[in-house]
């Protein structure tokens, strides 16, 4: 019997590590469609603490088995942060309890019989599955989605298809593995219809050991989109052509290249956002204006037009629906501004593209004010020295760098960690005024916003950049950049 073959009214599910964006997410859309949904995880942040419980979502805090005993839930999702030797993993395994992931369940309860749109690649993944599912939205097709984050627009990071049957499933690709027991990329098991790979990088050091074994799961695929399929690709990113050119179905390309099927033109820039001349099959259509900045965002907003056009969205509802767009959390996000006009901004990136471009972006939109990076090396690629070199260059558009500690840098001995001392020199060396954290008498991070308090001057623009919670830092900074809606 498949997932979906039972009552939905009588099924129970339990998602051990539900504190993880996705799976969260997917936990309160499941919950919205009748299921019993609850769960455990160890330490559990905002945004996705608050989220829980506003849905009201059971959560047990620890890895316990009594209580996935005492809940006796008729399926068990496994997150892919959970490994052997977890207790609650052991006591499912040992009570033969039926082990599902969290792209079984998407695949088997979310997407069911609608068309699979999946958006990929190393960078751009969230704003772009946020794009095209309020593009759809917008036109009234009330799309099933899962994207990687909280989207604005929908206040919600995945909520099931609104038709009852057909319809459209926009599902964020992640090309990490799928679980302990699972080690294919996620974007693998959602039987895709209509994939957007945006860009391909080397990323996820613990468990891709090469660009290349990263270049087989996309091309993996790739292979599984149907002759009557589509695929979108980055027309600028070499790699994405390549995964793309072994596929079945149509293929196009969108970005700044002078052949691509999707393109921009005439781009400028204001305060609210980039505007430009969207160019489909290479002619003139309309102009388009977007609350977006960077030259990535605007390929992540043609990969969007790409596919709500061939969904038979008009040129105008895109038009209408792109003003009103809102960006997903943590995502170049204004958190907060000071009394005397400095701006709180809080996002995402931490591979050294995406840093690069998040304050290539931010200092598009504020050519007037210093920007103020800090950085917190955590993911388990930013926290190695693979990308030692890459990082001194991804900061060049900041003035001032805050560099924090390297998250966990005791499990790489003594060469394999990332060098935060010799980036700042190397920093420093081009003339940015550069730090690193965490090395004084000053409790970490409290060094950082005394740090800011002593630098910060009217109108800086002060970033976080990381893809966690940077230990605190951003609670500590409310008193000196309140919320932006107070």
């Amino acid at each position: 019997m498949t997932l979906a073959g039972r009552n939905m009214n009588k099924t129970s599910i339990y998602f051990i590590g539900i504190g993880g964006t996705a799976m969260a997410s997917v936990a309160v859309a499941l919950a919205s469609k009748g299921y019993s949904v609850s769960g455990s995880d160890n330490q559990l942040y905002p945004p996705m603490s608050d989220f829980l419980a506003a849905y009201r979502i059971e959560v047990h805090e620890g890895f316990n088995p009594a209580s996935l005993v005492s809940t006796q839930p008729d399926m068990v999702v496994v997150g892919n942060a959970i490994s052997r030797g977890n207790p609650e993993l052991e006591e499912a395994l040992n009570r033969h309890m039926r082990l599902v992931t969290m792209p079984d369940v998407v695949r088997e309860l979310l997407i069911r019989d609608a068309t699979s749109i999946v958006i990929t690649g190393t960078h751009g993944k969230t704003t772009t599955t946020s794009l095209t599912a309020w593009l759809f939205e917008h036109a009234g097709m009330h799309p099933g989605f899962l994207i990687g984050g909280i989207a604005e627009n929908f206040n919600t990071g995945c909520r099931p298809n609104g038709n009852e049957h057909g319809g459209y499933f926009i599902t964020e690709g992640d090309e990490y593995d799928t679980a302990f027991s699972d080690k294919r990329s996620k974007f693998i098991l959602y039987r895709p219809d209509i994939v957007v790979i945006n860009n391909i990088e080397f990323d996820h050091a613990d468990i891709f050991d090469s660009l290349a074994s990263i270049q087989r799961s996309f091309r993996q695929m790739v292979n599984l989109i149907p002759s009557n399929g589509l695929l979108l690709c980055n027309g600028d990113d070499p790699r994405a052509q390549e995964a793309a050119s072994g596929a079945y179905c149509q293929v196009e390309r969108f970005g700044m290249e002078a052949g691509a099927e999707w393109s921009a033109r005439d781009i400028t820039t204001d305060p609210d956002g980039v505007s430009f001349t969207l160019l489909a099959k290479r002619k003139p259509v309309t102009r388009i204006k977007v609350p977006l900045f960077g030259e990535h965002n605007l390929r992540n907003t043609l990969a969007a037009i790409a596919v709500a056009r061939h969904a038979g969205i008009s040129t105008e509802r895109i038009a209408e629906a792109l003003m009103l767009f809102r960006g997903p959390k943590r995502r170049m996000e204004l958190i907060g501004v000071s009394s005397q006009g400095a701006l709180l901004v809080d996002d995402f990136a931490h591979h050294p593209t995406a840093v690069k471009a998040t304050l290539r972006a931010l200092k598009e939109r504020y050519p007037e004010r210093r920007i103020l990076a800090c950085f917190e090396p955590r993911s388990n690629t930013s926290t190695r020295n693979v990308f030692q070199r890459e990082y001194v260059g991804a900061f060049s558009d900041a003035d001032l760098v805050a560099v924090g500690r390297v998250h966990r840098a005791e499990r790489y001995g003594n060469n394999g960690a990332l060098d935060t001392r010799q980036l700042i020199r190397e920093l420093q060396e081009r003339g940015i005024q550069a730090w690193a954290a965490g090395s004084g008498p000053e409790p970490y991070p409290d060094d950082i916003a005394t740090w800011l308090e002593r630098t910060l001057q009217p109108r800086d623009v002060v970033i976080l950049l990381s893809n966690g919670d940077f230990s605190g830092l951003k609670t500590i900074l409310t008193q000196t950049f309140p919320k932006k809606d107070e």
